[in-house]
């Protein structure tokens, strides 16, 4: 499904680390930057998450929520968030279902082999529950601080 802004967003409601559950419905009313990483505790992952959590401050002065999505298990996020001090949520799509809506469970390749995974991808969703900003293949540095300007701008 292309995200097309304007749309209403999809609506999920998926395990949390700390066992949450993190729905959308249950966030209306609230800016939510929802952004999916391919997984845990790698190199890029880790960089785009500590990058969003040294901004939670600015991102709740914006009114903006951020939660983290990925495919790992709560149990994993549960020591991710730990591991790196991690204050905003995190939500386990083990079975893929909320990626695959999103359209970010996708056919990647490396060094020839081809196989399925996470297209980095930050969504800004309104107030209202619609698709305000979608940022595709995302590249961390510099992403959180266009994100957060983004929601600062938002009304």
């Amino acid at each position: 499904m292309p995200l097309e802004l304007g749309n209403a967003a999809p609506l999920f409601s998926l395990p949390g680390a700390g066992g949450d559950t993190i729905s959308l419905e249950s966030l209306r009313g609230q800016k939510i930057v929802l952004y999916f990483y391919p997984k845990d505790d790698t190199s890029g992952c880790t960089l785009e998450a500590q990058n969003f959590n040294a901004q939670s401050e600015a991102f709740a002065a914006a009114g903006a929520t951020v939660i983290g999505v990925s495919p790992d298990s709560v149990k994993s996020h549960d020591k991710f968030r730990a591991k790196y001090g991690l204050t905003f949520p995190l939500a386990s799509d083990e079975a893929k279902t909320m990626l695959e809506t999103y359209g970010v469970w996708v056919e990647k390749s490396m060094y020839g082999r081809k196989y399925m995974g996470v297209e980095r991808t930050t969504l800004l969703i309104d107030r209202e529950g619609r698709i305000a900003r979608v940022w595709p293949k995302v590249k961390v540095p510099g992403h959180v601080e266009e994100v957060l300007a983004a929601a600062q701008a938002l009304a």
